[in-house]
């Protein structure tokens, strides 16, 4: 070690390297106090967000949310992400054109990608699907879709393979966020895949209704998820808060992708944020160490829980392609020092005391304060 870098001594604690995110949302990110989800389900949440979007979402205000979010993700040990961006019809290069220049700034801290987020009937409209990807192209992005039933899927879906294939774009797709045991879309996109012979790569996330399916149809999707090399993220919080949400009832269902199997059948499982402080989840803040916690509980990820930090650092890391999430010679020294020494005492506490180490040095870990953001709340 160079000598002016500086030694820490472990005494035998946990050391992780720095964290990848793979699915959030930064363009919703803390809104919040000005657009509450009085029903907080799915459709209060698609409900609440529109007229924010067309009203509130100037370049400056989606500036400073992605800006508060970021430094929240960098205090918790964030190293690169991947955002869904609202490609919305009304101005769908809106979130785009606010992150460039906060992606810039971010350079060497957090490795940022976006992904166009947007329904999968808009690309029914040939030349709007080009102008999308065309853009995404332009940004160095991700080409992404909301997939659910639809009478014409299977040619949508052949379409946007087809605008990643010329592009040479990956593809990350919304798919199955829902507990109803009828819906299958997933099958429809590994039918695409099948049929269109598309060689980038493909991610699903949230894949809800898998936990409700029937087990033979389930572990049929999952094999060919694995043997197709798709990967595949789940969202635990965001899903958990969401799912099997009834009036007056209290959850019978926790709405969390079948995790455990999709590994067993060997796909690449990776564990992300989803949506933080906004109409689709009401908590959060990027702190990835706090989702994978949640994650081991809710999942029963802990027999043996050794394999599974991988899923919030080296696997969504080769998915993104942006390096980190793993210690190694001749790697950057982006890491995370915990004062547990076990993985029972890192799931017990919140590991507020984690120390973030970048490039070999220690960086003041504090997460920026909430009232940052009061002058965006109109109600403050």
């Amino acid at each position: 070690m160079s000598g002016d870098l500086p030694v820490f001594d472990r005494a035998r604690r946990q050391v992780w390297p720095g964290l990848v995110d793979l699915h959030v949302h930064l363009d919703k990110g803390h809104i919040l106090p000005r657009c509450p989800n009085p029903s907080a389900d799915f459709e209060g949440a698609l409900a609440a967000v529109r007229p924010d979007r067309e009203v509130r979402w100037t370049d400056d205000d989606i500036r400073r949310r992605m800006d508060f979010a970021l430094r929240c993700a960098y205090a918790h040990g964030t190293v690169a992400l991947r955002t869904h961006l609202d490609t919305a019809q009304d101005d769908p290069e809106r979130s785009w054109r606010a992150l460039a220049p906060v992606r810039d700034a971010w350079a060497g801290r957090i490795a940022i990608e976006a992904s166009a987020l947007l329904p999968i009937s808009h690309y029914g409209d040939i030349e709007y699907g080009r102008r999308i990807a065309d853009m995404v192209a332009r940004h160095g992005g991700v080409l992404g879709a909301v997939v659910y039933p639809d009478a014409d899927a299977d040619a949508l879906l052949d379409r946007v393979f087809a605008l990643a294939a010329e592009r040479g774009l990956a593809v990350d797709m919304h798919v199955d966020e829902t507990l109803d045991p009828s819906v299958d879309a997933v099958d429809r996109v590994l039918d695409a895949l099948e049929r269109t012979g598309f060689a980038g790569p493909v991610t699903l996330g949230h894949l809800c209704s898998l936990s409700s399916r029937p087990a033979c149809e389930a572990e049929r999707s999952m094999a060919r998820i694995a043997d197709l090399g798709v990967a595949v993220v789940s969202l635990p919080l965001c899903n958990l808060f969401l799912q099997d949400r009834v009036p007056g009832r209290s959850p019978r269902l926790r709405g969390v992708a079948p995790i455990l199997e999709l590994a067993a059948h060997g796909a690449a499982v990776s564990i992300a944020s989803d949506n933080t402080r906004d109409p689709f989840h009401a908590y959060g803040d990027l702190d990835l160490i706090e989702v994978f916690r949640a994650a081991v509980r809710l999942g029963h990820l802990d027999l043996p829980v050794a394999p599974w930090p991988a899923a919030v650092t080296s696997t969504p890391a080769a998915v993104i392609g942006a390096g980190g999430g793993r210690i190694a010679v001749g790697a950057t020294a982006d890491l995370i020092l915990f004062s547990a020494r076990r993985f029972d005492e890192l799931i017990a506490r919140p590991q507020a005391d984690r120390r973030i180490v970048r490039q070999g040095r220690e960086i003041d870990a504090a997460a920026p304060d909430f009232s940052e953001l009061d002058d965006l709340d109109d109600r403050a």
